[in-house]
């Protein structure tokens, strides 16, 4: 809800000069970071009666107060906030959220003999990079190519002293062998020479290597390697395919086109190089309060932040005001001259345009899944709130599930969902050590218990935030136990259960239960908690059971079916060591009780 009075007054205050935004929820999570020239004139748009997209709508909806930062320069504006987006990962900003970044062909020439390797990470010095590789051509498939037709080193060793004897690469041809000096640094060179032709687009030396190699095994009948050889020379082909003939093959630069039917918009990136299209992406934007300008600035922002390596060239589709300001920027993050430019006629005008198309088709197609993703996710908990009368949007969701077999071998599971995504580095595992046979109800409260003594003691990110709501698996006697653990704390986290068989909805202090509507994105949401802290849980005291089981299958004359019977009726391994001959024999025959009993007393 927005806090209308507090933001009129400061929007009232807001400076003219430029800055950086960050719109914030009720919680106070930034959800949503922005830069502008005209601090006072950017953000007061978003508060105008004017029509907004479903997702614009969405973040207004959604904004209860705003902080901003003041800038010397639009440009210091536009640093600032790639720095801001890139550390709170605000859930409506454009794209590249998650830190993508994708795969460059590196070689590494601070080495004596370089390697060539697939790396996410480009830095400025030291080494030579070709990509990014995305959308159809996999740079896994370009090294598998290079390392057929050149015969490059391919291992990680340390090569300044000289090795005693060749690997396996060097017998097969595959290796020149530069660890014991048989080749020297201008003959192996000369070979990596080669291979930066053909990553900066010369194909044939690559082709009529394969194509040699392909009919030679072919000759010996080694039909296996043939066909490998052979489906080598198809992705060359399809590279071929991808030249644009009226570029030279030094051609390198990236394309950003932008399309909007008023309502929502969409940008598309081609990436050409060595006179070849290497990938083509489209991405959605969020915010249809961006002009052209602003949309072209913050995708280039984002997206070159992820991937630091920026070509000499990149083109835009026209003119513009801030085309000055980018070009600044990625000379400053680049390190080297960028030509920005919005060509209107010849070869680079025509991939411009069909840059556009391949955005128009996203868009067209991309707006109802979007809109299905959002309702699924972060529209699943703002219905929550409404639905269920919550004080807040759960942003983030922690779902608890007990499993055991009759007692033995108890676990508790912990699952978070941040704004309605799994996030499986903060799930975690407990094993119940104070509660005795199968009691669900003590042993949630032990897992409660555990989970908020932690949250002043510990430095991980499970535990020491605490979430917005917390789902527990089960009825009333499974949530009241879960409760009574939290009040021990003092903490208020709003707390729910689900149980299974009429999925109701159960809250602390509610009389009656809550039934949510079968179809409705709330319920699928606390469904999709319950099963994954189920799975979780399942998971964890299977193999628990299992390492138990394996241990008394190394006993002579116990299989795993009695070991399974032992664990059954003992309930723990510290049980049956401790057993006496009589008690064993009540579970298993002579000869094998026999075998236990002597496995833990001689």
């Amino acid at each position: 809800m927005i806090n209308i009075d507090s933001i009129k007054e400061k929007l009232h205050k807001l400076p003219t000069t430029s800055g950086v935004y960050l719109m914030k929820d009720i919680d106070g999570h930034i959800i949503y970071v922005g830069k502008a020239k005209n601090l006072k004139r950017r953000v007061s748009s978003y508060f105008i009666n004017t029509q907004k997209n479903v997702k614009t709508t969405a973040l207004v909806e959604n904004i209860y107060d705003f902080d901003y930062i003041l800038t010397p320069s639009e440009f210091d504006a536009l640093a600032l906030e790639s720095t801001l987006i890139k550390k709170h990962q605000p859930f409506y900003n454009i794209l590249l959220k998650d830190g993508k970044a994708y795969p460059y062909i590196k070689i590494n020439y601070k080495e004596e003999y370089p390697s060539i390797e697939i790396v996410r990470k480009v830095k400025k010095y030291g080494a030579k990079y070709f990509g990014p590789y995305f959308a159809g051509i996999k740079a896994g498939e370009l090294l598998k190519i290079i390392h057929q037709a050149f015969p490059l080193r391919q291992c990680k060793n340390n090569l300044k002293r000289k090795q005693k004897r060749e690997c396996l690469n060097y017998s097969l041809g595959l290796c020149l062998a530069p660890c014991t000096r048989k080749v020297t640094t201008e003959e192996y060179h000369r070979v990596v020479d080669k291979c930066i032709e053909f990553l900066k687009g010369n194909d044939s030396e690559v082709e009529k290597i394969l194509t040699q190699k392909m009919l030679k095994a072919s000759e010996l009948e080694q039909f296996e390697s043939a066909i490998i050889f052979r489906d080598r020379l198809k992705i060359v082909e399809k590279l071929k395919s991808k030249t644009i003939m009226q570029l030279s093959r030094q051609a390198e630069f990236d394309a950003i086109s932008f399309v909007t039917n008023g309502e929502n918009s969409a940008i598309a990136i081609s990436v050409i190089r060595g006179g070849k299209m290497v990938g083509c992406e489209t991405h959605t934007i969020f915010d249809n309060n961006l002009t052209l300008t602003e949309a072209i600035t913050n995708f280039t922002v984002q997206y070159y932040s992820m991937n630091n390596f920026v070509p000499e060239e990149v083109l835009v589709p026209t003119e513009f005001e801030d085309i000055g300001l980018i070009r600044d920027w990625l000379e400053n993050h680049s390190g080297h001259k960028v030509n920005v430019m919005a060509p209107q006629i010849g070869v680079k005008a025509q991939l411009l345009k069909n840059n556009w198309q391949n955005a128009y088709e996203h868009l067209e197609k991309q707006v109802d899944k979007d809109k299905y993703e959002r309702d699924f996710t972060i529209g699943a908990c703002e219905q929550l709130k409404s639905k269920l009368a919550l004080k807040k949007i759960p942003h983030k969701i922690e779902g608890y599930d007990i499993s055991n077999i009759s007692g033995t071998n108890k676990v508790a599971s912990m699952v978070v969902f941040i704004d309605g995504m799994p996030k499986k580095s903060l799930y975690r595992k407990f094993i119940i050590k104070t509660v005795e046979g199968s009691n669900d109800f003590a042993s949630m409260l032990e897992t409660l218990r555990r989970r908020f003594e932690n949250v002043t003691t510990t430095k991980d990110d499970s535990f020491n935030n605490l979430p917005d709501l917390i789902l527990i698996d089960g009825g009333k006697g499974q949530l009241s136990s879960a409760y009574s653990a939290m009040q021990e704390f003092g903490f208020d986290v709003e707390m729910i259960s689900l149980a299974k068989k009429e999925e109701e909805v159960f809250k602390v202090g509610a009389k009656d239960s809550v039934i949510l509507d079968k179809s409705s994105y709330a319920l699928r949401l606390l469904q999709r908690v319950r099963d994954e802290s189920h799975r979780f849980a399942i998971t964890f005291h299977r193999n628990k059971r299992q390492k138990i089981t394996s241990v008394l299958q190394n006993i002579d004359k116990i299989g795993s079916k009695t070991a399974r019977k032992l664990l059954l009726h003992f309930k723990s391994l510290d049980n049956i060591a401790n057993a006496s001959m009589q008690d064993l024999l009540q579970v298993v025959n002579k000869s094998q009780a026999q075998a236990v009993y002597d496995a833990y007393h001689k």
